[in-house]
């Protein structure tokens, strides 16, 4: 259901904003993505994937499998009119396609699972802007890692060519066997063991400070960081957000990272949960070979001296903030290579949960405004509470509370996102249904949105919706009202939920299971017998 036009005055006389446009969606729909030209809206379901043209909502193209839900989905333009899609289903496979005359092409599978003893399951995916790169994050065996891939694009886009003419007489690419060229790891990178002394709250004095790590040194002597503090402990530890940077002129990169055009990642920086350290690693399209027992190690380390809790970048990748224990954020230029900000934020009762830069603001022409060196970060904690926090590097950082912790659990916000090309603009989305755009500068709401009288926005409390910055759309999922929707209040009533479906569906969990069962055992003999004939041979 896409956001137009047709405003209404409330009594408060705040206009509301009717949703409309509606269009039927595939079912199940868990995802949805809007390409940067704002042309195409990718959607992921229970039966694979679809693509629809933005401005009329018409399905364009579609991959379809039996069985396959996908849950996560991600779109860039790779060039032209060819698109690259990141998807993850619900069994943890990450898939990358492209969208090329008007057809869905399966490029590869990110984690194949060879060996069903050793099954490896995708947590996080995503593609760089340009789709140049991907990350994904992997926890096979106990064990998670990152995988950074450098994708073939130049490959891709003749073999894509070639392929148009040749399924003129077949349904799809996958009949005809197509072999697309695979995408290379350039680097792998683990939880660093990393000495507890180091590991541990580095600097009172300085939350945020830099070290850049000699790459030739030996790591021989760095003992494994310990785990010995519980099950919570280790689950936190398996957790890992990474983010792509682009070129900055303060950083020492080698010859090879100096020739990337402007757009391209050149660096990856990673922090693991539970950590007190930001790792960045440099991306070389020739990496160092290394034996396959030692790890990567960072090119730049940025400890702190509380653990970090979330993280955000600027979309030109010049400004790192990090959200601390203890509520405190701290922001880095990496322009300059010094910390722009450590500042405490009046939120110690409630830990930080996730935080963004707010890139678009008005630009004044007094002494009080904006200017092109401040920046804007919006805080969000775990009681609701938002905070807005401004820095200018030489002078005093400016905390400002933006919504207060809500007093009823339904007006806690599950969406706070800005919105394109909108100055100082929040979309937010709450536990409630509730919907409206608000000024973050003079703290008024702007305008609520709602669907129609016969619709409700569907499972409020994690909402499938896609800004589209170039049309200033928002597209979210709803569900008529006469339909019983996912809408909780409390996570006791989501838990109370839960086990009732899963009461209710032990027969169907109690067959699945004895069917794979009986297929491990098809499996077994067929592969007894393939050994069994090469031992004869």
């Amino acid at each position: 259901m896409e956001a137009a036009g047709r405003a209404e005055k409330s009594r408060n006389k705040t206009p509301t904003l009717r949703l409309s446009r509606a269009a039927q969606l595939p079912q199940c729909t868990n995802c949805l993505a809007c390409s940067e030209d704002g042309s195409y809206l990718s959607l992921g379901h229970s039966h694979g994937l679809s693509l629809w043209s933005a401005s009329s909502l018409i399905c364009v193209a579609e991959w379809l499998q039996d069985k396959l839900e996908i849950t996560s989905i991600q779109m860039t333009r790779m060039t032209g009119t060819t698109y690259l899609l990141g998807t993850i289903d619900d069994m943890g496979v990450a898939r990358v396609f492209a969208y090329h005359c008007d057809k869905i092409h399966l490029l590869s599978v990110i984690n194949i699972m060879e060996n069903i003893n050793k099954r490896s399951i995708c947590l996080t995916f995503e593609l760089s802007e340009g789709g140049h790169y991907g990350a994904a994050s992997i926890m096979c065996s106990g064990a998670v890692w990152l995988e950074v891939y450098i994708f073939p694009l130049e490959a891709w886009l003749k073999e894509l060519k070639e392929a148009g003419p040749q399924e003129q007489d077949s349904k799809s690419s996958e009949q005809m066997h197509v072999k697309w060229s695979p995408p290379s790891v350039t680097i792998k990178i683990r939880p660093p063991k990393i000495p507890a002394a180091l590991d541990g709250p580095f600097l009172d004095d300085t939350p945020f400070d830099t070290l850049s790590l000699d790459t030739a040194s030996s790591q021989t002597e760095v003992q494994p960081f310990n785990t010995d503090g519980g099950r919570n402990k280790e689950t936190n530890e398996r957790c890992c957000t990474h983010h792509f940077l682009l070129p900055c002129s303060h950083f020492l990169v080698d010859s090879k990272t100096k020739s990337h055009p402007a757009e391209l990642p050149v660096a990856v920086c990673v922090w693991w949960g539970g950590r007190h350290n930001l790792h960045q690693y440099f991306l070389r399209k020739t990496q160092i070979k290394t034996p396959a027992n030692v790890d990567p190690k960072p090119d730049v380390w940025w400890p702190t001296s509380k653990k970090i809790l979330c993280s955000a970048v600027t979309r030109c990748t010049r400004y790192v903030a990090l959200g601390l224990d203890d509520a405190l954020v701290c922001v880095r230029d990496r322009q300059t290579g010094f910390p722009s900000s450590v500042v405490s934020v009046s939120a110690t009762d409630s830990a930080f949960v996730r935080m963004q830069f707010v890139d678009y603001w008005p630009v004044f022409t007094d002494s009080q405004t904006s200017t092109a060196s401040q920046v804007h970060l919006l805080v969000v904690c775990k009681s609701g509470a938002i905070h807005k926090v401004i820095t200018e590097r030489g002078r005093q950082t400016s905390t400002l509370l933006l919504t207060e912790r809500p007093k009823d659990s339904k007006d806690l916000p599950t969406v706070t996102a800005p919105v394109p090309l909108l100055q100082s603009l929040l979309l937010v989305v709450q536990r409630n249904g509730k919907m409206f755009v608000q000024d973050v500068v003079n703290k008024t709401t702007v305008c609520f949105l709602r669907p129609p009288s016969t619709h409700l926005i569907a499972t409020p409390c994690n909402p499938v919706y896609a800004l589209n910055a170039k049309q200033q759309t928002l597209f979210i999922r709803d569900s008529p009202q006469h339909q019983k929707t996912l809408r909780f209040d409390t996570m006791e009533e989501m838990c109370n939920l839960y086990l009732q479906q899963r009461a209710l569906s032990v027969d169907e969990r109690n067959n699945a299971i004895r069917q794979t069962w009986k297929k491990l055992q098809e499996t077994a003999e067929i592969s007894h017998k393939r050994q069994s004939s090469s031992a004869d041979n």
